[in-house]
């Protein structure tokens, strides 16, 4: 286990919290999945949703939920996480990729909120 340093109680509250926010994480993008892949659709050249690897189309979904859901989390945190996974879990260009459609999303939501501001 990655956090045997911390004693039982500790590590139980952690592991309880990383379970919580995978319920939320992976509720919340199956919930909105049709806006997400509207979103994910428009931010993509050449290329049609239904051609993506599944492994980038899981990383792109569950990212851009957290992009358009939950904003007390850094767009910067969630692209370098999502690049991170991709590396790991994806093909050799999957991070480019992911990134690249990632970053264009980000500043379609800054756009918009900012836009949206009284």
């Amino acid at each position: 286990m990655a956090f045997s340093w911390l004693d039982a109680d500790k590590r139980a509250a952690l592991d309880e919290g990383i379970a919580a926010f995978s319920r939320l994480l992976i509720g919340g993008t199956v919930e909105n999945v049709k806006a997400i892949d509207r979103m994910i659709k428009d931010h993509l050249e050449n290329w049609d949703i239904s051609r993506l690897n599944r492994v980038d189309l899981a990383i792109l979904r569950m990212s851009v939920y957290t992009l358009l859901y939950q904003n007390e989390i850094a767009p910067s945190i969630v692209i370098d996480e999502a690049i991170g996974i991709s590396k790991e879990f994806g093909t050799d260009d999957s991070f480019r990729f992911v990134n690249g459609v990632l970053d264009s999303i980000r500043q379609t939501i800054a756009a918009e909120r900012e836009a949206a501001r009284p």
